[in-house]
């Protein structure tokens, strides 16, 4: 089929699918939501500048600086500016949510402040500018006055967009959609820059879109039942494709794990649902830990087609380790990752041109030292708890955003997930994060999932 054809088939495809999700009685949700909808599309694809640079890639340490790029400093700052506006606008309910997530406020007070011992202070503050719109969005969304539902046109909006275009580019426009590494290794990367990139963005889409999958088989019988269900199936099979075609370990291994999970809480009976919980988050991780830390044969991680050596990640560990500096406060925010540093890594040729440290916690302590890894085992403490009582609360949310925290905590061992603008980061947070329960005078304001009568327990105090 000729590039032109396809392209106009797969249009004609992402407005069937729009078309098909359409529920004018449902809910409305706030026009602010087009807000995180451009930030998670730029964040789960490629930055702005290279999309003006059709075919254009990386092929220097310099140009892994594309925060610098004034292209993309506009559109991120225009989206956080506005970002701000609305939650301004929405007063009383962002101060409470600010004092409920101290966690989140602690760590990202301490990422500014590291900036000040940075050896380039100027980007790391401006990197960190940047990565308060990833809250800055989460707020937005858990702030509408219909958070699920708004979570759902999230997905719905990103999913329909990048997933197709990803399957268009791999296809019918290589120079986009294609790429080889320094092994000269082909790899299909869609509409992000990395194979690795394209398997994280389908692996946060497709677990939305298994959740609505499940949910919307519920209302069986409900009006446009059929429809929803059709369009589900459609978008999560297509991600599903892209992440067997990517072939990232780390994503595929996530998602048939995190399937799992739904899969099991979704059946389980409700008065052994919390234990039922425990104990295969408890598994799920000791598993990853042991295939990839203790099994001295390497058979797990072999079976998902990758080394003992998890395609040279041990090396890099092992040298950006090495490259570490002060132990206690780290370099300075996302500062590792610039100048000498990077140059070195890249003259050492691990076997291919790195920009991170492939494993979110070795990440964090490159850039903010034990400080910085003690402030983010506090975010997932403090984060599981909230998922906890959200579960408890409403279940078919809350095993969504078990699964968004488990996924990222998995997928931090392998890859860099605690980093901003990334999906799985974003993602991370939305389902962490802790909303208060409302007054009876602002229930309203907040969306009708929390009510005076539904809060009887203390556990109501978490997440919506």
């Amino acid at each position: 089929m000729p590039p032109a054809i396809a392209s106009v088939v797969v249009a004609v495809g992402i407005v069937g699918l729009f078309i098909l999700d359409r529920d004018r009685r449902s809910s409305h949700t706030s026009k602010a939501l087009g807000i995180p909808v451009v930030w998670l599309l730029i964040a789960g694809s490629r930055p702005v500048s290279l999309w003006l640079q059709p075919g254009s890639r990386v092929t220097s340490a310099d140009g892994f600086n594309v925060e610098g790029n004034p292209v993309n400093t506009v559109v991120f700052s225009a989206l956080l500016a506005v970002g701000l506006i609305v939650l301004v606008s929405r007063g009383r309910q962002i101060g409470k949510l600010l004092q409920a997530n101290w966690p989140m406020l602690l760590f990202f007070s301490y990422c500014a402040l590291s900036t000040i011992w940075s050896e380039y202070p100027g980007a790391g503050f401006r990197k960190w500018i940047r990565s308060t719109g990833d809250p800055v969005m989460v707020l937005i969304v858990l702030t509408d006055s219909e958070p699920a539902a708004a979570l759902k046109r999230l997905l719905a909006r990103t999913s329909f967009l990048l997933l197709p275009l990803s399957v268009l580019l791999i296809k019918y426009y290589p120079i986009l959609g294609r790429a080889y590494s320094n092994g000269w290794e082909l790899m299909y990367t869609g509409v992000a820059q990395h194979k690795n990139t394209l398997g994280m963005t389908c692996l946060v889409l497709c677990l939305g879109f298994l959740w609505r999958f499940i949910e919307d088989y519920r209302t069986k019988g409900k009006p446009h039942w059929r429809r929803h269900l059709l369009a589900d199936g459609a978008i999560l099979a297509t991600g599903v494709w892209l992440l067997w075609t990517a072939n990232s370990a780390t994503s595929l291994s996530c998602f048939l794990m995190m399937t799992a999970l739904i899969a099991v809480t979704s059946l389980s009976r409700r008065d052994r649902k919390l234990a039922v919980v425990h104990l295969i988050v408890a598994t799920l991780i000791s598993l990853s830990l042991y295939a990839l830390f203790f099994d001295a044969g390497g058979g797990l991680v072999e079976s998902v087609g990758r080394n003992p050596t998890l395609t040279g990640r041990t090396g890099v560990w092992r040298q950006v380790l090495a490259l570490a500096g002060n132990p206690w406060f780290g370099v300075g925010f996302e500062s590792f990752w610039l100048g000498t540093r990077l140059q070195t890594m890249w003259n050492n040729n691990v076997g291919f041109l790195v920009n991170q440290a492939h494993n979110g916690y070795i990440e964090v302590y490159l850039n903010l030292g034990w400080c910085g890894i003690t402030l983010l085992a506090v975010l997932i403490v403090t984060g599981y708890r909230n998922v906890i009582i959200a579960f408890r609360r409403d279940g078919q949310l809350g095993r969504l955003k078990l699964a968004y925290f488990v996924a990222a905590v998995i997928y931090s061992l392998t890859e860099a997930g605690f980093r901003m603008a990334s999906p799985i980061w974003i993602f991370f947070l939305l389902a962490t994060t802790a909303v208060p329960k409302p007054s009876a005078r602002l229930a309203p304001t907040l969306g009708k999932q929390v009510t005076p009568s539904s809060c009887r327990v203390p556990e109501c105090e978490g997440v919506s």
